[in-house]
C-alpha cells in the first residue's frame, strides 16, 4: 500500500509539473476515446432500434387497386392459417393517406395537391419473432406475394438484416482505427512520461544508491500514465455527452421519427466504467514503456 500511496502522489505531481507536454498526452488519449467511444454510442443506439424494430418486425402486403374483396379474404385467410402471426390489421386507402398527413405534418400540403389517393391499401402482418428465425416467415412472404391483387410485399427482416451487417462493417472499421488512434496515444504518453523521468535522473540515482525497491522507482511513471490515460478517457466522455445533447437539440424532430417516439441515449455505465478502464489501460502501457528506461 506504500508502494501504491506513493506512486500515486508522485505520479499526480508530475502530471502538474508536466503542464503542457501532459495536457497534450490527455488530449490525444481523448481523441482516441472519443473515436471509440463515438463507435459505441452509435451502435449502441443502433442496436437498440434494430432490437426493438426486430420484436416487431412485419410486413406489409401491399393491394392493387382493383383488388376485389375476395382477393383480400384469400389473402387475410391464407395470412391467418400460417399459424405465425401474432397480428393483423387492414389499411384502407383513406387511413394510408391519414397516416400520411399525421406522421409527415411537414410534407402534408404536398397531398392537397393529389388528385387521386396515390397510396395503396394494405395489410400489415406482425410475425411471431421465432417465425423468422427458422425461415417460416420468409415463406409465407412468398407465398402471400404470388397471389392475385397483391401489388408489393415489403418485408421488414429484408432491410434489418442489412442494417445489421453495414452495422458490423462499421463496427470493425472504427475499431480498427480505434486502436490504431490508442497505439498513438500510447506512444505520446511514453514520450511525456520519459521527459519527466530524464528530469528526475538525479533523484533515481539517489534512489538506487539508497536500495528503494523497483516498484518506488517505476512505479510514478506507471501511475503518471495511467493518471492521464484516465483524464484522457473522462474529457471523452464529457465531449460525447455534449455532442449527444447537441444533435439531440438540434435534430430533435428528425430522431423522434427515426426512434419512434424515443431519443438518444447515453452509453450504459458499463461501457463507461469500460471507456475510462480503457484508457488507463492505454496510459499504463506508455508509463510502463517509459519506466522501462528508469533503471
Amino acid at each position: 500500500m506504500r508502494a501504491l500511496d506513493f506512486a500515486i502522489r508522485e505520479g499526480w505531481a508530475s502530471l502538474w509539473r508536466s503542464g503542457g507536454s501532459g495536457a497534450f498526452a490527455v488530449l490525444a488519449i481523448a481523441l482516441a476515446m472519443i473515436v471509440l467511444g463515438a463507435l459505441l454510442l452509435t451502435t449502441w443506439n443502433v442496436e437498440r432500434v434494430l432490437a426493438q424494430w426486430s420484436s416487431a418486425a412485419e410486413f406489409s402486403v401491399y393491394l392493387r387497386d382493383d383488388a376485389s374483396s375476395e382477393q383480400r379474404g384469400a389473402i387475410e385467410e391464407l395470412i391467418d392459417q400460417s399459424g405465425i402471426v401474432t397480428a393483423r390489421q387492414y389499411v384502407s386507402k383513406t387511413d394510408a393517406l391519414g397516416r400520411f398527413r399525421r406522421e409527415f405534418a411537414e410534407l402534408a400540403s404536398l397531398a392537397d395537391d393529389f388528385e387521386d389517393n396515390p397510396f395503396p391499401a394494405s395489410v400489415e402482418v406482425t410475425v411471431n419473432p421465432i417465425a423468422q428465425e427458422d425461415g417460416r416467415a420468409d415463406a409465407l412472404v412468398r407465398r402471400v406475394s404470388s397471389l392475385p391483387g397483391v401489388a408489393d410485399v415489403r418485408y421488414d427482416r429484408e432491410w434489418l438484416t442489412r442494417l445489421a451487417s453495414g452495422l458490423t462493417a462499421v463496427r470493425g472499421t472504427g475499431f480498427g482505427l480505434a486502436v490504431v488512434m490508442a497505439l498513438a496515444a500510447a506512444v505520446t504518453v511514453a514520450s511525456v512520461v520519459r521527459l519527466g523521468l530524464n528530469g528526475r535522473r538525479s533523484e533515481i540515482e539517489i534512489m538506487q544508491l539508497v536500495g528503494s525497491p523497483l516498484t518506488f522507482i517505476r512505479g510514478p511513471f506507471i501511475a503518471e500514465g495511467i493518471l492521464q490515460g484516465g483524464l484522457g478517457a473522462l474529457v471523452a466522455l464529457v465531449l460525447l455527452w455534449l455532442g449527444l445533447a447537441v444533435a439531440g437539440a438540434w435534430w430533435s424532430t428528425e430522431l423522434t421519427l427515426i426512434l419512434e417516439g424515443g431519443s438518444l441515449q447515453c452509453l450504459p455505465l458499463r461501457l463507461c466504467v469500460g471507456l475510462v478502464a480503457g484508457g488507463m489501460a492505454v496510459g499504463g502501457l506508455g508509463g510502463f514503456s517509459a519506466s522501462r528506461h528508469a533503471i
